[in-house]
């Protein structure tokens, strides 16, 4: 693998304004990202899996950017080859100089953007059953950025995200059940209590995301022989090392 940190606009889009990472980040990021998402699928996969699957360029930006619909794009990976991470100057961890609580926030977030791309490199080589795109059939929309990620819980989603399609939604389980842990999913869950916007019962949206849940963890044992709650466990443990 290689990593491009110092600064070429020409990695990247010539529309954005665009800042460079720190370098005084770079060692911190690359340490968190090994030790939480690679070493824990080489733990789980072994090796092969993750020098087959895993993309070999990385390109490092200090900020977000942003998109003309008010969105925000956190990381992109392109053919399963290059991935750019962004956000990378907001990246505190436990011990760094000016660490606080809310630093947390931005630790998960690069974990769920890191997780959610490598995802679709998954589903990208072996795809995921058809089932599960039933489950939230008709409910997706190209105006996922106008709900709540509360409300899309409530309809059943872990995420407003998720909402944009299922290929999304099939990856943003992945994610938030890694970086969040068994425990936060099941507290995610516990804490449906409205309908959805779309009518959807606590009920309905529980079973919805337990439907999920049960697809993605066969899909990681049926294809790639992973353990995923041990994954889990190992993602999220990793995680809390860098923020308590």
């Amino acid at each position: 693998m290689s990593v491009k940190y110092k600064w070429d606009q020409a990695e990247l889009d010539f529309s954005k304004n665009l800042v460079p990472p720190k370098e005084e980040k770079i060692i911190p990021v690359l340490s968190s990202i090994r030790s939480v998402w690679l070493d824990n699928y080489v733990a789980e996969a072994g090796e092969l899996f993750i020098k087959k699957l895993v993309p070999k360029y990385f390109v490092l930006v200090g900020s977000a950017s942003y998109n003309q619909d008010g969105t925000i794009t956190l990381g992109t990976a392109e053919g399963g080859r290059r991935v750019v991470l962004y956000v990378i100057n907001d990246f505190r961890v436990k011990g760094m100089a000016g660490y606080q609580a809310s630093d947390s926030f931005n630790v998960k977030e690069m974990f769920h953007t890191i997780e959610h791309e490598f995802g679709h490199i998954l589903h990208q080589n072996v795809m995921y059953p058809v089932d599960f795109k039933r489950i939230s059939v008709g409910m997706y929309t190209s105006n996922w950025n106008n709900v709540s990620d509360y409300d899309a819980l409530n309809d059943g989603f872990i995420s407003a995200y998720a909402m944009s399609g299922t290929d999304e939604d099939f990856v943003e389980m992945i994610s938030l059940m890694l970086v969040e842990g068994r425990a936060g999913f099941n507290a995610m869950l516990a804490g449906i209590t409205e309908n959805g916007p779309n009518g959807t019962t606590p009920d309905q949206a529980r079973a919805k995301l337990r439907a999920k849940e049960a697809i993605v963890v066969a899909y990681f044992k049926d294809i790639w022989k992973i353990d995923f709650y041990s994954l889990q466990a190992r993602t999220r443990a990793s995680v809390e090392r860098l923020i308590k």
